[in-house]
């Protein structure tokens, strides 16, 4: 069983960020998600921004992260909220297409070096002498690593 730095759980916007983060600085990063196919799924409304998601955005594209470049690349629309009001309430929000959102990111986690996609479903962290040493999934396989984000 290879041995990992970082084991994220979870291919959703976080869990991505988190394991292109660890990659990117040269952590061996395993990024467990129960279906490769829905890496990055976007919800029913696949927009990315708004008042509140655009500012978070806007601080993980300025720390190199992927979801503002990926949102540009799988964009059918942009808006700006609340245009006729004062520019503290106005925020920018992208309409993305789904599958090209999602094919998107998982072209990015799949072709990252240091990253590891994994299926499975994380079933427990474990840990021993009071410290985090890895995860082990459903099956009842163990991952060994020295840091999990979930």
């Amino acid at each position: 069983m290879p041995h990992f730095d970082i084991a994220v759980i979870g291919a959703g916007h976080a869990g991505i960020e988190a394991a292109l983060a660890a990659a990117r600085i040269g952590l061996k990063t395993a990024l467990f998600t129960i279906n490769a196919d829905r890496i990055g799924l976007m919800s029913c409304n696949p927009a990315v921004g708004g008042l509140a998601k655009g500012q978070l955005v806007r601080e993980i594209d300025a720390l190199g992260g992927q979801m503002a470049l990926t949102s540009d690349a799988a964009c059918i629309q942009f808006k700006v909220l609340n245009s006729t009001k004062g520019p503290a309430v106005r925020g920018l929000r992208a309409q993305a297409d789904k599958k090209a959102y999602t094919r998107f990111m998982k072209n990015i986690c799949m072709n990252t070096p240091n990253l590891t996609i994994i299926e499975a479903m994380v079933d427990s962290v474990t840990s021993s002498s009071g410290s985090v040493d890895g995860v082990t999934t459903s099956s009842g396989e163990h991952y060994p690593a020295r840091a999990v984000v979930v």
